[in-house]
């Protein structure tokens, strides 16, 4: 059945309760590629808990998630050919290595493409502490529908996107994937079978399953935690990005920066390929 936009305007999320662990961050820093050089000694306090213990910023984007609910049949969503089209984080206070979150999920607004074109399902979540009752992140994310255009919705215009500069990037990142990246990184609370399962993918257009756009975001921010954070995980305060094209597990991401006073704008692109695989990012860091 075809998507009915106020059905997803009132879909009831029972508020989510999570507790993670030291091991659950270790997990998704693994999962991004934290580690990889076993000689960085500024990766390793987001993977060995030894050291005084840092959580990567990004990983607010995993937590207490709603889990794949658009798997569900009551929603009339095509599951099999959605995408995450965009995501951003607002990071008001750092992670604690260990803690027991809570957080609210919303569809905000349905942007019917037109028949054949696809829909935008954009969901808000505030993540908060459950202890200490303190605000840690608002995620707002764009999920793109490729099967569910022509299903009317439209409430108010899609944001634009931000313009990158017009000039060489003024830095660059490049990190690897590993080719069971996506393996790793479902542990940390996305079980989409596209990302698992040859058949899946095959299904949605793929030759083999995809790195999550997660993941991928993931990797941007490492690049920007290394190039202008100095691994100092409170001084990553923003990211914004729109996905642009998959990226297969394995594959080196490339990000370049461009860095103009606490902005950085960034995109990042597969190496191996040449195509841009993240666009129109937008991060804000707080001086050392």
């Amino acid at each position: 059945m075809p998507i009915d936009p106020n059905k997803l305007y009132n879909w009831q999320f029972p508020e989510i309760e999570q507790n993670y662990t030291v091991r659950d961050s270790i997990i998704y820093a693994v999962g991004l590629g934290f580690g990889a050089d076993p000689l960085d000694e500024g990766q390793l306090p987001f993977v060995f808990e030894e050291r005084p213990f840092q959580v990567v910023p990004t990983m607010a984007a995993v937590l207490c998630t709603p889990g794949f609910w658009l798997r569900a049949p009551e929603t009339g969503v095509d599951w099999e050919k959605v995408l995450h089209g965009e995501m951003n984080i607002e990071i008001h206070n750092s992670l604690r290595p260990e803690a027991t979150v809570v957080a609210t999920n919303k569809v905000v607004n349905i942007v019917d493409k037109g028949r054949g074109k696809g829909a935008l399902l954009f969901q808000k979540r505030v993540v908060t502490d459950k202890v200490t009752g303190t605000r840690l992140a608002t995620l707002s994310s764009t999920t793109f529908a490729r099967g569910d255009g022509g299903c009317g919705g439209d409430r108010y215009p899609a944001p634009k996107p931000h313009s990158l500069p017009d000039r060489e990037p003024d830095k660059v990142c490049n990190l690897p994937t590993l080719r069971q990246a996506a393996l790793i990184y479902r542990l940390s609370g996305d079980p989409n079978p596209l990302h698992a399962d040859p058949k899946v993918a095959a299904l949605a257009g793929f030759n083999r399953p995809i790195l999550h756009g997660l993941c991928t975001l993931g990797v941007a921010g490492h690049a920007i935690l290394r190039t202008y954070c100095s691994y100092d995980a409170m001084r990553l305060r923003s990211l914004k990005l729109r996905f642009s094209a998959p990226v297969y597990p394995g594959e080196n991401i490339l990000t370049e920066m461009w860095r103009d006073g606490k902005n950085v704008s960034f995109r990042a692109r597969v190496v191996e390929r040449d195509v841009v695989v993240l666009n129109n990012g937008l991060a804000e860091v707080a001086d050392g």
